[in-house]
């Protein structure tokens, strides 16, 4: 997992999924069951999961304003009044990456690829959002 520090977030919010598929990868799977048997790395590839995706919901959204950290009803607000499409992403993203896979350590290979699904539509969404950078 690299640790360099990029100024673009879009590209830093895909670095945290590259990790996550990183992480996943070290947890056993076993195709009779179509589950995978440790819920360790599940929980660890879910937040990365998640921290990625507020990364790009951050750029976009702006809800990081003032002191503490924005409640999850702050980011899909701001979504609501932005694009539809992105908030049920958020919805269905927040509930399969945060809390089956980053809580519960849900071990179903099926929500699993569902979470990188709905990470990678969150911060691709996002990437259109951003304004195009003016070259001087």
């Amino acid at each position: 997992m690299e640790e360099t520090k990029n100024n673009n977030p879009i590209e830093e919010a895909r670095r945290y999924v590259a990790n996550a598929e990183e992480i996943i990868k070290k947890a056993k799977y076993d195709p009779e069951l179509k589950c995978y048997t440790d819920s360790k790395y599940i929980k660890a590839a879910g937040d990365y999961l998640w921290k990625g995706c507020l990364i790009a919901l951050d750029a976009v959204l702006q809800v990081r304003k003032g002191k503490g950290r924005p409640s999850i009803e702050k980011y899909k607000e701001a979504a609501r009044k932005r694009d539809g499409k992105l908030l049920n992403s958020i919805n269905i993203g927040y509930d399969t990456m945060h809390l089956y896979m980053g809580y519960d350590g849900t071990r179903n290979k099926k929500t699993c690829d569902s979470g990188f699904e709905y990470a990678n539509d969150i911060i691709g969404r996002c990437a259109t959002m951003l304004p195009v950078p003016v070259c001087a």
